[in-house]
């Protein structure tokens, strides 16, 4: 959980009371900054969950490149002359689309 969440949470709180310290004594100006404050709390918790998604989704990317380049690794490492073989056969296909330029 970021810290945006976390201040979201507690600025709509206070906000809540507030709002209810507002209805209570009858302060409409009080009434309504606790309803801005809990405006601005719910958008600061959204922006903290966005940038925990965000996080999360960074990290399954950098695990999932990694398990690829291990799977790269292990290929070249098990098969070092079919990886020659392929290696060779697009040198050689590049080689020949620089030659129709």
């Amino acid at each position: 959980m970021s810290d945006d969440r976390i201040a979201g949470t507690a600025r709509n709180i206070g906000g809540k009371a507030q709002e209810g310290y507002g209805r209570l004594t009858g302060d409409t100006e009080s009434e309504v900054r606790g309803k801005l404050k809990q405006a601005e709390g719910a958008a600061q918790d959204l922006y903290g969950q966005a940038k925990d998604a965000l996080s999360d989704a960074g990290e399954v990317v950098r695990k999932s490149a990694g398990e690829a380049g291990d799977a790269v690794f292990d290929f070249v490492h098990d098969r070092p002359l079919t990886t020659a073989c392929i290696a060779l056969g697009i040198g050689f296909m590049l080689g020949r689309m620089s030659r129709f330029d």
